[in-house]
This record gives C-alpha cells, sequence and structure tokens, in this order.
C-alpha cells in the first residue's frame, strides 16, 4: 500500500463514515452504509478528513490519520483541514484496514472509514506436472477471495474426480484447495485436472492441470558403492604395505 497526497481536491462529494463532532471524512469511492468503502483490486482510494469549522476547533488544528491505529505519515502542508490521503493501488492486506482521522488536541473527536476489498481466487493458466508411479501427487488451487467462493469443483478429463476409486484425498482450508494421492498409479492419474470455483461476485474461475505420470525408476544406491570401494582401496593399500618388506626382499 502507498500512502499519496493529492494536490487538488478530486470530485470528494460524498459523505462516507458517521459524522462526530468536528471532524468527518470524505472519499471519492464508491460507499456503501456505515462508513464502509467498497473498492477493488488495484484500484485507488482518495480519502479526505474535513474539521467543522461551525464547532467549537480551531481553523488551524492540525489533523492525525491512523491505519488500523498505526499513525500514519503526513506532509507539513497536509496535517491542516482538508487533510487528504491516498491508497494507491488497493491490495488484499487493505481488506479490513480501517482510516481513522482526529484532531491532534483531542482524539475522540474523530471519524473513520473501513474498506471492504473485493477480489476473485487467482486462477488462470495451466500446469504441466510430471510424476512417477508410487510418487506423491499434489494438485492446489488458491481459492483466497472476497466475498469467499461458494464451491470448489474438481474435475478430470471432464468427469468430477471420484475421490474413492482414484486414490485421491481432498483438502481445502479456504484459502487453498488440494487433491493429493500418495502413491501414484500411472492408469487412475495421468489425466487433464482442474479445478472450477464459483463466486457470488464472480462467476466461475478456473485452472488446468496436464499430470503425466513415468514408470518408477530404480534409484542407483550410489553413496553406498563409493563408500565400498574406498574401504577396499584402502584395504588393499594397507595390505601391501604390511607385506612390502617381503616384497622387496624377493626382487633383490
Amino acid at each position: 500500500m502507498k500512502l499519496m497526497f493529492t494536490p487538488h481536491l478530486f470530485h470528494l462529494l460524498l459523505l462516507c463514515a458517521t459524522q462526530t463532532l468536528g471532524v468527518r471524512i470524505q472519499s471519492a469511492s464508491e460507499v456503501s452504509i456505515e462508513g464502509v468503502i467498497q473498492t477493488e483490486l488495484e484500484r485507488t482510494v482518495s480519502l479526505l478528513c474535513l474539521s467543522d469549522s461551525s464547532s467549537e476547533t480551531e481553523p488551524d488544528e492540525e489533523l492525525v490519520w491512523l491505519r488500523n491505529g498505526v499513525m500514519v505519515s503526513l506532509m507539513e502542508e497536509n496535517k491542516k483541514s482538508p487533510s487528504r490521503v491516498c491508497v494507491t493501488p488497493v491490495i488484499q492486506e487493505d481488506d479490513g484496514a480501517t482510516f481513522t482521522c482526529h484532531l491532534s488536541s483531542n482524539a475522540s473527536n474523530s471519524a473513520s472509514v473501513t474498506l471492504n476489498v473485493t477480489y476473485h481466487p487467482p486462477l488462470m493458466g495451466l500446469e504441466e506436472l510430471v510424476v512417477e508411479e508410487e510418487s506423491v501427487l499434489v494438485l492446489q488451487c488458491d481459492i483466497l477471495a472476497n466475498p469467499q467462493v461458494s464451491s470448489v469443483v474438481w474435475t478430470v478429463n471432464g468427469s468430477t474426480v471420484d475421490l474413492l476409486a482414484s486414490g485421491f484425498m481432498l483438502t481445502n482450508d479456504g484459502v487453498t484447495s488440494q487433491l493429493i494421492a500418495n502413491s501414484v498409479v500411472k492408469s487412475l492419474h495421468k489425466g487433464n485436472y482442474s479445478c472450477l470455483t464459483y463466486s457470488p461476485l464472480y462467476g466461475e474461475q478456473r485452472k488446468l492441470f496436464s499430470v503425466t505420470v513415468t514408470d518408477k525408476v530404480i534409484k542407483f544406491p550410489l553413496m553406498p558403492i563409493i563408500a565400498g570401494v574406498v574401504v577396499v582401496c584402502l584395504t588393499a593399500i594397507l595390505a601391501v604395505a604390511s607385506r612390502w618388506s617381503k616384497i622387496t626382499k624377493c626382487c633383490k
């Protein structure tokens, strides 16, 4: 998240927070009720804090901005009403972030807005996997979204995956959905898979997988063989060294 300060008033027309004595926040963004700003990823949210000149506040009273209770650093010329903060581009971590503006002399004289950032699960493209028989196969989809997806369906070659028949295990923690086979069998697990999610706001999103299963390769036990060769060589050297004197006498 970047914090920027716009030099001109950007059509800040919509009141997007409950007005308290002396301080209010306005925004040009689409606004829902009760001080919640509805926005999307990569958008820009501009906020303007105003002190009410009709209240008992001093006209040159400084304003303070907070993001989730942490003070936002402001330029000197941006500390007086109207004070501006710009969130650009909006990212996932901004979802649920609360921005508060209050008088520097009276923190109770404040107004707040909260961002509701909507986004779909990042599902797209084709992932190609090559696995050996009897190895572990893991297919994973990132399904984190706001609002949450209402369903996740896994298919193989156009048909819904039969977990019992194919030996797959399915997990879903609301962030990722995984299709796992602990021991791959070529006849069961080779094929084209898809992870299909449905969101009430964004509709269907899909990711594709192409799984190729190869024959199991017998691993050559290289390290034990190297160790054995070293032992044999050392034994031979010691044996020759122990009989060296007898060998030299025979050669005279």
